[in-house]
């Protein structure tokens, strides 16, 4: 029945991001404009939650689900006795899920999210992403490829950088224009954190003298663009041709 259990449950998450897209933050967010947003009293929403964050993390936990089941599935299909390319799939379907659902990205990673006490960082629903990235790094060293940092200090800079090559996207382009350049970028930061060929000296060697990425983006800080390519130039925010001329 409405407002008892289950139901009440899922329309109190339903609520919640709602006005999340709504504000753009959980900062004005209470338990008490939920209750209004859903038609009960407050002490209803803490008979399934105990405070905001929790509130707010169940709201969007099947997004982090939805996610980190893309970035499972693609590691699981490639077929490739090369450890990086099953981590190289995963960090693919993190920018392509980030780029074609633009909507869920911004709420699972840059609407701004409750503050909580550092010992309950390990409980956020994003945690599977990392550990998935971690399994991969492991993988990795596990076959004999020298990794730069630390497994959990490569697995979060990765993180890192895949977030900030997708956001920079959501700020500056309205399409998909820039998905190839976006997983080049990511290709080369993997290959920054992961040794080329197995061994057990590091053969992290100085960087080639251009890669696709580097082309990619010399060509849009020229002007020049061949959509047939996939170098397509994006348009800026207003529709104008977002055409940087510093070099």
């Amino acid at each position: 029945m409405r407002g008892q259990g289950e139901q009440l449950r899922r329309e109190i998450l339903a609520a919640v991001n709602h006005l999340l897209v709504e504000w753009g933050s959980a900062e004005k967010l209470t338990m008490r404009a939920v209750a209004r947003e859903v038609g009960v009293a407050a002490p209803s929403i803490y008979l399934h939650f105990p405070d905001k964050a929790a509130l707010v993390w169940a709201a969007l936990s099947d997004k982090y689900d939805d996610l980190v089941a893309s970035m499972a599935r693609a590691d699981e299909a490639t077929d490739d006795t090369d450890p990086r390319e099953p981590l190289r799939a995963q960090t693919h379907a993190y920018c392509r899920f980030a780029l074609t659902n633009p909507g869920h990205y911004r709420l699972m990673f840059e609407v701004p999210q409750p503050t909580v006490e550092i010992a309950r960082i390990s409980e956020h629903p994003a945690h599977g992403v990392s550990a998935s990235l971690r399994a991969g790094f492991r993988r990795c060293r596990q076959s004999g490829y020298a990794l730069s940092l630390p497994v959990e200090q490569a697995a979060q800079t990765l993180w890192a950088g895949l977030h900030g090559m997708v956001t920079l996207h959501h700020s500056l382009f309205h399409d998909e224009s820039t998905e190839n350049l976006t997983l080049q970028l990511a290709d080369g930061l993997l290959d920054s954190l992961v040794a080329s060929t197995p061994g057990t000296s590091p053969p992290f060697r100085s960087a080639p003298p251009e890669t696709a990425a580097s082309r990619h983006i010399r060509a849009i800080l020229a002007g020049n663009t061949d959509r047939q390519g996939g170098d397509s130039l994006a348009h800026a925010p207003g529709g104008a041709s977002h055409r940087p001329t510093g070099r």
